[in-house]
């Protein structure tokens, strides 16, 4: 309850700052390159949500103008799920590192919402260890990402909700997740 509660804070802020600033439609420019620069907060799902509540990431993404309406998405970053106390006792589970690197589409239905999708790999950098299992029987994978998105951009913020689904070697887990970031044209 207290990370539904943290997520919820966020999503007020964000919409706070969006409505608080001068809002101008996003317009894709054909042939142009937006860089944005996000921070996130989500909630794990799945065989992840056995050992984490919360996952907090930074995230950077690259855009490239296909038309007025559509466009080619680059976004990497870094992802932790923070790890949670074993139950029953006071020991906290190992938090799972995540390398995301994802290309996709982003295609708006009106001129400020937007439908995402991303396909890409997903890195782990340090992986759940259950107790007791020596760190060097335990292996970092590298997961399948499939990931849509929903979104609300202007000329410089940008605010998107998304499930992300992480498969690969008999272990999927999931987040849904809150992404606030800041963009321009370069």
């Amino acid at each position: 309850m207290k990370n539904t509660t943290k997520l919820l804070a966020s999503a007020l802020f964000a919409v706070a700052i969006l409505f608080g600033t001068n809002v101008k439609a996003q317009i894709i420019t054909p042939n142009k390159l937006r860089f944005g620069v996000g921070v996130e907060g989500g909630i794990p799902t799945g065989n992840a949500s056995s050992f984490s509540n919360f996952e907090l990431g930074g995230t950077a993404r690259l855009q490239y103008g296909l038309s007025n309406h559509l466009a080619l998405t680059l976004t990497s970053g870094y992802y932790n799920f923070f790890g949670k106390d074993e139950p029953g006792t006071t020991v906290k589970y190992q938090s799972l590192g995540m390398v995301p690197i994802k290309a996709g589409i982003k295609a708006f239905f009106t001129p400020n919402f937007y439908f995402g999708a991303e396909v890409g790999a997903g890195i782990e950098t340090k992986t759940f260890q259950p107790q007791g299992v020596n760190e060097d029987f335990v292996t970092k994978d590298t997961k399948l990402i499939l990931s849509p998105a929903l979104g609300y951009a202007t000329k410089h913020w940008d605010v998107g909700v998304r499930y992300e689904n992480y498969s690969g070697q008999s272990n999927n887990y999931g987040l849904v997740a809150l992404r606030v970031a800041y963009g321009f044209g370069i």
